[in-house]
């Protein structure tokens, strides 16, 4: 990838990926809608006169229903938008297993941080720490508090100083080019999709178990029972169908946040430690072992230098992950890196 037309690249990354940011909260609203229109349409109706169920949908009752949800919905959503933005540190530092790392204990990472960010003309972040003896790091925030640069202590133990260089400026890179605040945002988004479906489907339950199943009309008992009976299964798959939408969305999301993202990152991580041959040479290292395996949150390794579960893959499954990678190809990375 040429560095010509770097800045152009990462503006209309920025742009598109704002773009689909506000996509989100219509998203959430299109798939509360389509609950009640669905729950609506099968949950209603009436047997004809040669006993088949026929089905009655209510446009204006589905919309009724919907306008009265709208403002609780964007209640929750805001409020736990609110939270999670304001609490992502903890929580990425949660799901990582994280902990600060101070200037005493090991202040080779400092001045190397410090040298990278006058280079750069940025702000020191803070920087953490994860106790993994192998190969990995990240970068997170959303603003100058809460920016952070994290590393494994295997990666400190194995990387020489120029290569440790070059990861750490490919991470301070994302920040930089606001690629963190950006990926923050999507997975606080991701995780409000993610629990309304989890409602939805709780909603489904208790409205079939302990609400009397399904408003379907009929003249006797036998109807009655086999109504609700389908009306059981029909809801429950409307709550799959919209939990494998949510899914979808999700994989799509992360792809369209872009892999070239990664290429951007690896060319300023290059450019501010001055030796593209040294973060390559890194790159190699890490991705034969990569840490933070533990890990088990898909949303939060995307933040990894590289996804250790996607270097698993193998076949056919291999193919399909790398569509819907967040990360490029290894190899294709340290091969243009070595084309400086």
């Amino acid at each position: 990838m040429r560095y010509v037309g770097m800045q152009t690249q990462i503006s209309r990354n920025n742009r598109m990926t704002l773009l689909l940011l506000l996509m989100f909260p219509l998203i959430i609203l299109g798939v509360v809608w389509a609950f009640f229109a669905l729950l609506n349409y099968f949950g209603n109706g009436y047997y004809d006169q040669y006993g088949e169920l026929v089905h009655q949908f209510n446009a204006e009752t589905v919309n009724y229903y919907f306008v009265n949800a709208v403002p609780w919905v964007i209640g929750v959503v805001g409020i736990w938008f609110l939270i999670a933005y304001f609490f992502n540190a903890s929580m990425v530092r949660a799901a990582t297993g994280a902990r600060p790392l101070s200037r005493k204990e090991n202040p080779r990472v400092y001045n190397i941080v410090e040298n990278l960010t006058m280079a750069a003309g940025m702000d020191m972040p803070k920087i953490n720490i994860v106790d993994d003896p192998q190969l990995n790091a990240f970068a997170s925030g959303i603003d100058r508090k809460s920016y952070t640069v994290t590393v494994t202590t295997g990666l400190l133990r194995l990387l020489d100083d120029d290569e440790l260089a070059g990861v750490l400026g490919h991470e301070l890179t994302h920040i930089r080019n606001h690629d963190t605040k950006l990926l923050i945002t999507s997975i606080v988004f991701v995780g409000i999709v993610s629990t309304v479906m989890s409602i939805i489907v709780q909603m489904i339950y208790n409205m079939m178990w302990f609400g009397g199943g399904g408003h379907v009309v009929s003249s006797d008992d036998d109807n009655d029972n086999r109504g609700s009976g389908i009306a059981v299964v029909l809801v429950l798959i409307i709550g799959y169908v919209l939990c494998a939408i949510a899914y979808l969305f999700t994989a799509l999301t992360r792809f369209a946040i872009s892999r070239k993202r990664e290429y951007m990152a690896d060319a300023g991580g290059a450019e501010l430690c001055g030796n593209p041959l040294a973060l390559a040479s890194a790159l190699r290292k890490i991705s034969g072992d990569p840490g933070l395996q533990g890990v088990k949150r898909d949303d939060v390794a995307q933040l990894f230098i590289i996804h250790p579960q996607k270097l698993s893959a193998g076949g056919a499954m291999s193919m399909l992950s790398s569509l819907f990678s967040t990360h490029p190809d290894t190899k294709k990375r340290i091969e243009i890196l070595e084309q400086f």
